[in-house]
């Protein structure tokens, strides 16, 4: 499994509930694109419209050695989904609250697939809360290392 791009601000910003597996519709040569990195994940997110799930604001670059047809970077991308997920998607999304937003885009073997997240958006608090929990943990291991090489740093 190859991950091309990650989305580590979503980490920080929402609480994940779900998380789900997607295939990406993709057309010309998108493909090589994201095999090269050309890609983006800020700001994109995910919605299901008439029975079927959506990427937008997910950039591919165009690639730079392709030939006349180039698709437009920013087109909204249609996401590969059983329609149980789908289903229970839409129910989820319409709870106030739920975002559906990408966590991260990879290979596994031939095949884009983007992991997608139903997710929260976090309070100011809450993000302070992780903070300061890090940061905790942070200065254990440090204590801990210290006391196991009996020295101190």
């Amino acid at each position: 499994m190859k991950v091309v791009a990650s989305n580590r601000k979503a980490y920080h910003d929402f609480q994940i509930e779900e998380k789900y597996e997607a295939g990406l519709v993709l057309e010309g040569s998108e493909v090589k694109s994201l095999r090269e990195g050309k890609v983006s994940l800020k700001d994109s997110f995910a919605r299901v419209e008439q029975g079927e799930a959506y990427l937008y604001n997910f950039y591919i670059g165009p690639y730079s050695k392709s030939s006349a047809y180039t698709p437009d970077p920013n087109r909204k991308k249609k996401l590969l989904l059983h329609n149980s997920e789908i289903v229970k998607l839409i129910g989820r999304v319409k709870e106030k609250g739920y975002f559906l937003i990408p966590l991260s885009v990879y290979f596994k073997g031939p095949y884009a697939k983007v992991e997608l997240a139903l997710a929260r958006r976090k309070k100011r608090y809450d993000k302070r809360r992780d903070i300061a929990e890090r940061t905790a943990k942070r200065e254990i291991e440090r204590a801990l290392k210290e006391r196991l090489t009996g020295r101190d740093v």
